[in-house]
């Protein structure tokens, strides 16, 4: 029961986050949810929830979704997901916490200094952040962070990058759900997942226009960060 609890309230946090900023589940969730579950069932459900969620607030916003910036990133990611696969099939569990650990906490220092990276601009810039989004989407289930810089380096506001990125989220979590497959949780895990997520959405719903775009993203970033602090932190121990 206990952990059912605690499986219910990652996803409602990780989908509340998802909807008040357009993007952060996986920031959020993937580190806990691997504690949780382990690496390879929770990037599992994490590729899931967070598709299902990306699917869901893309429906409103498709009409901005920039075809010529999101062809070369979704091709790219296409082709590195099945290597971040292998590299969960292929390393134990401790090493996996760590390099998952290492990949958030990396992205997540990267974006919260605002990085601007030469290698990011233009159509190879593209190439490039799809390339690494799609490798740590179904490595570690966290591909948001490269595809933050490159937006950043591209010069996109909020408002378009949100439709962009739910974009990005539908595609390339279908990849990874793909090569990852679906995670074996029970009915009773399923069903709190499903409600959690429905429930976090409309509180992230209901709080986003009252909360300053600033202090939503750096809630975002300080819970990444310490949740990929802590699972660093447990595949050293577990060493």
């Amino acid at each position: 029961m206990t952990a059912l609890i605690l499986l219910s309230g990652i996803v409602l946090l990780g989908a509340g986050v998802q909807w008040l900023t357009g993007m952060g589940f996986a920031l959020v969730a993937v580190p806990a949810l691997i504690l949780l579950l382990g690496p390879a069932e929770g990037v599992a459900l994490a590729n899931c929830a967070a598709g299902a969620i990306s699917v869901v607030g893309l429906a409103g916003g498709w009409r901005r979704v920039r075809p010529a910036a999101m062809v070369p990133l979704c091709a790219a990611a296409a082709c590195t997901v099945p290597a971040g696969t292998w590299l969960t099939r292929q390393l134990p569990p401790p090493f996996l916490l760590l390099t998952m650990g290492a990949l958030v906490t990396a992205a997540v220092l990267l974006v919260m200094r605002g990085a601007r990276l030469p290698a990011l601009g233009g159509r190879g810039g593209a190439l490039t952040a799809g390339a690494v989004g799609g490798f740590m989407n179904s490595a570690a289930g966290v591909g948001g962070p490269p595809i933050s810089l490159y937006a950043l380096n591209a010069g996109w506001t909020v408002r378009e990058f949100v439709p962009n990125a739910q974009f990005y989220g539908v595609v390339v979590n279908a990849f990874s759900v793909t090569a990852n497959g679906v995670p074996g949780l029970s009915a009773a895990q399923w069903t709190a997942v499903a409600g959690a997520m429905l429930t976090g959405g409309l509180m992230g719903r209901a709080v986003a226009d009252r909360t300053p775009e600033h202090q939503a993203r750096r809630l975002v970033l300080l819970l990444a960060l310490t949740g990929g602090v802590t699972a660093v932190a447990k595949g050293v121990w577990t060493l």
